[in-house]
């Protein structure tokens, strides 16, 4: 959940990359960032399109350069979609990643909870000006925290100054580790609490702060979930659920809850935890330590449909939409893996290096990195998933001085 802390940043830079490089292919007809197209590859693009040769060799290119074990990209333009998978579904098995898997979205989540709380913005049942303390009375104080200070609008753009809390702070981050938690529930009173342990990284922001203070807090959007359920009498799960899911049809998205299996076709996920030498498989866990920061599951079509609806206008009015699209810098720390980056409520919007931004969200977990690019109409998109983090370029590094001994 701590994309410092759980995955390198070189890491973070290599997905980064693919989903700006596949995204300006996209989204800049014609352009095909860092690829070398051959002959034949530019008669069949002679429309300025994507082919579906181009986005294999990129996609396999990422995959050895950044050490993944598999990866998967969607693009769209328009109703044409183009997929490339490359890598294995599960270590020496053999197997192609599958095609439509289930996948952990990570913080892909925060953007339907942000879009849930607008939506209650919107229907007059709270305020981007109401206070945790007015929604959630005693529950952020201590240690110099005050929710009287600090907004909805805070939580939802990461300038509250709440401490970025992870469990791993207290049960730790080896491999050991989480063998011996992977199964664990957390609450979200838990993780606040965790949290305000701390004290507040700096004060929470005034909604007119032309450069406010940024720390990227998961505790923000448990808060967030917290509030939503007390605004509506159910859990956040169920208001994304009712609210989202099911009216667009998404059939692969739900909320797991203590289930800690993903349903078939998925791929595997691995993690090197600092320390180890091997991967970890992270494919089975009790999400709740993400809650509403990070625990939905969906697939790739899931992802792209919710995308494309929240910025055609179809999940929120324009105002909301608009209080959406209202971005801020981020922390310098955080654009060693997202270079430029601006973040709005819930929504991230990112420079590409042939013109333009697009608009998303990233997510990340032990063993998987999520990247969204999406045009600001929601028209063209990239969805790109990699199984394999922390320490792919080790490995990867280990393994070629292998083949320079033997060869």
């Amino acid at each position: 959940m701590k994309a410092t802390q759980k995955t390198s940043r070189a890491r973070l830079a290599t997905a980064a990359l693919l989903a700006a490089a596949v995204a300006s292919t996209a989204l800049a007809p014609g352009a095909v960032a860092a690829s070398h197209p051959t002959s034949a590859d530019t008669a069949a693009s002679a429309d300025g399109r994507l082919t579906s040769r181009q986005l294999q060799r990129e996609t396999a290119r990422v995959l050895a350069e950044g050490g993944f074990v598999g990866i998967t990209v969607q693009v769209r333009d328009g109703a044409r979609t183009v997929h490339a998978r490359a890598g294995e579904s599960e270590l020496h098995a053999g197997r192609p990643v599958p095609r439509g898997a289930e996948f952990r979205i990570g913080s892909v989540t925060k953007t339907f909870v942000a879009t849930v709380v607008l939506q209650l913005v919107a229907e007059g049942r709270l305020s981007l000006d109401d206070t945790v303390e007015r929604w959630l009375p005693g529950v952020v104080s201590g240690n110099g925290n005050d929710g009287s200070l600090i907004t909805v609008r805070n939580l939802l753009q990461h300038t509250s100054g709440i401490h970025n809390y992870g469990p791993e702070e207290d049960t730790g981050n080896t491999a050991a580790d989480f063998e011996r938690t992977r199964f664990d529930h957390w609450d979200p009173e838990q993780l606040v609490a965790g949290a305000v342990r701390h004290r507040p990284d700096f004060p929470p922001a005034p909604a007119d702060a032309p450069k406010p203070d940024w720390n990227y807090s998961n505790t923000g959007y448990v808060l967030a979930g917290m509030i939503i359920e007390k605004a509506t009498g159910q859990p956040w799960a169920e208001e994304v659920r009712d609210r989202i899911i099911r009216p667009l049809g998404l059939t692969g998205t739900y909320a797991p809850g203590d289930d800690p299996y993903l349903k078939p076709p998925h791929a595997h996920t691995y993690h090197l935890f600092p320390g180890s030498v091997t991967w970890t498989d992270t494919t089975a866990r009790n999400i709740s330590q993400a809650d509403a920061a990070a625990a939905l599951v969906g697939t790739e079509r899931d992802v792209d449909r919710f995308f494309t609806a929240l910025l055609g206008g179809r999940l929120l009015p324009p105002a909301q939409l608009a209080e959406m699209r209202r971005t801020v810098s981020v922390s310098e720390n955080f654009q060693v893996g997202f270079p430029g980056l601006r973040y709005g409520l819930g929504l991230m919007q990112q420079p590409l290096t042939c013109g333009g931004d697009t608009w998303g969200h990233g997510g990340d977990l032990e063993g998987f990195t999520v990247r969204t690019g999406f045009t600001a109409d929601g028209r063209r998109s990239v969805v790109v998933v990699a199984n394999g983090t922390g320490g792919g370029e080790q490995l990867l590094a280990a393994h070629r001085a292998r083949r320079r001994r033997v060869d």
